[in-house]
């Protein structure tokens, strides 16, 4: 069973079809009258991160991550709580200052607080987030349209190539090693866009899990189906250099989760306003296919409009 089997057959029903659980299908709880988001996440060493030989990072790494769940939906993060379980070896007084010290400058540059949370003892390390922000209106899931454009912010595949060399299933120069590490550990979460999503998007999420998971999670309710350009989902020159030096197939470097760039869908006379913004804000935002009728089956298409098979279209819990 995975992650959402679980919350289909056995949690939904405990929410009470309440309009602000939003049928546990989306990043966040969304109490309208209220205008309080509320999303939660937690982080398993082992499943999540590799180690905790970095706290600093691994910190920063678990808040920015966080923080993306309301991104994506347009709305400012104001607070946060962190529950956190592990032991004395894991919480030693060295890695606790560079937690706070890590926390510190995260809160500086998203402008939220610490709000609270809770310690408990465990030989397994885990940490909860829970973050909260204000907001009249959210962009939800399931609100893609018939013939919405399709787009993605940033580069994808660089976090998953950071792993693979933190794991030493792949072998790159140090300069680019260094460069690949830092992508998986500090994602570049596009905070920057929060005003500007709601302007554009019918509906968004972040890239958590891979880019075909999440875009399946995007419309998971609606009677549509997708078609994405693998040539014209975004990859950084870096990885664009180690694809072309080593001969790997970019297809499986796109779709395996830990991105958090946002991913959405738009009506076609946004185009030059996406333009517009993407310039003002310095960003890129690339638009790489298009929603269709459930009539045509969701797929990948190459250069020559050929279907490909993903060997991996994202990342799942199972249970």
């Amino acid at each position: 069973m995975n992650e959402f089997d679980l919350i289909n057959k056995y949690l939904t029903k405990l929410s009470f079809n309440k309009s602000s659980s939003l049928e546990l299908n989306d990043d966040v709880f969304f109490d309208k009258k209220n205008n309080f988001v509320v999303s939660v996440d937690t982080y398993n060493e082992g499943t999540h991160f590799i180690n905790f030989n970095k706290p600093n990072l691994v910190i920063k790494k678990i808040l920015r991550s966080s923080i993306s769940d309301l991104i994506c939906k347009g709305v400012q993060p104001k607070y946060y709580f962190i529950s956190a379980s592990g032991n004395k070896k894991k919480f030693k007084k060295n890695n606790l200052k560079k937690i706070i010290a890590s926390l510190k400058t995260e809160q500086k540059k998203y402008k939220i607080f610490l709000g609270g949370g809770d310690t408990v003892f465990s030989n397994k390390l885990s940490f909860t987030i829970v973050t909260i922000g204000i907001s009249k209106n959210i962009i939800y899931r399931n609100k893609a349209k018939i013939n919405d454009d399709i787009y993605v912010t940033g580069n994808l595949g660089d976090s998953f190539t950071g792993l693979l060399s933190l794991k030493k299933k792949i072998k790159i120069n140090s300069n680019l090693k260094k460069y690949f590490i830092k992508k998986y550990y500090l994602p570049d979460i596009k905070f920057s866009l929060i005003k500007s999503i709601k302007k554009i998007a019918n509906t968004s999420i972040d890239i958590s899990d891979g880019l075909i998971t999440d875009m399946e999670k995007l419309i998971n309710k609606q009677n549509l189906s997708y078609q994405i350009f693998l040539e014209k989902v975004p990859i950084s020159s870096n990885l664009s250099n180690i694809l072309k030096n080593k001969k790997f197939s970019k297809e499986n470097f796109i779709s395996n989760g830990d991105d958090y760039e946002l991913l959405f869908t738009a009506i076609k006379n946004k185009r030059n306003l996406i333009k517009k913004i993407a310039k003002i804000n310095k960003t890129k935002i690339t638009r790489i296919g298009f929603i269709k009728k459930n009539t045509v089956k969701s797929s990948v298409l190459n250069a020559l409009n050929g279907k490909i098979i993903l060997k991996n279209k994202g990342y799942f819990h199972n249970f």
